[in-house]
């Protein structure tokens, strides 16, 4: 059995297939037999698990085992005390309530560009949060950032469990130990 953490970059499908011209995880010499455990949107970076192991692609993936995911959003405009409350707090979407989450603001974390560049409006300043989800919709901290008035300019998933992109350079990937692996299957 194959685990690997790898840090998707911007604009690439969490998929082996290219769709509508953008690259694919074809495009990065992943071992053979590897799929995704979980999705990451073509404009979300980070980390992503891809397993050979149907069980542990199953446990990651699901939301019933709520293991915890953090992202790193860059935000239009300061995000407010009031804003993080609301999302520590859970917030309604289109689809139901979100269950309550970690919401912290988070210092400029020094990522290197994305390339293409964010929008950038020189009159509104923008600033960065860090978001704990143990659920996992569709867009899901895109949309509650937006619910409580600041729209996602560019979001990176920072950690799955106990694993971090630490060490990893967009596009990169490694193998996972297996006490790494192990450390899966603890609720974090």
């Amino acid at each position: 059995m194959t685990t690997i953490i790898f840090n998707k970059p911007y604009g690439v499908l969490s998929q082996f297939t290219p769709e509508h011209g953008h690259p694919s995880l074809a495009d990065f010499g992943l071992p053979k037999g590897v799929y995704p455990a979980g999705r990451l949107d073509h404009d979300s970076e980070g980390l992503l698990l891809l397993t050979s192991d149907g069980h542990l692609q199953a446990g990651i993936a699901d939301p019933k085992h709520k293991m915890a995911k953090v992202y790193w959003a860059q935000v239009e405009r300061e995000v407010t005390d009031e804003a993080l409350a609301r999302l520590r707090a859970g917030v309604t979407l289109a689809d139901g309530p979100t269950l309550p989450c970690g919401a912290r603001a988070l210092p400029d974390p020094g990522l290197p560009a994305r390339m293409p560049p964010i929008r950038y409006r020189k009159t509104v300043p923008t600033s960065w949060a860090e978001i704990t989800l143990k659920e996992g919709r569709n867009r899901q901290v895109r949309r509650m950032l937006a619910a409580v008035g600041f729209p996602v300019l560019r979001l990176l998933r920072r950690a799955i469990g106990p694993l971090t992109l630490e060490g990893l350079e967009p596009g990169q990937w490694r193998e996972l130990s297996a006490a790494e692996i192990s450390g899966l299957g603890e609720k974090k």
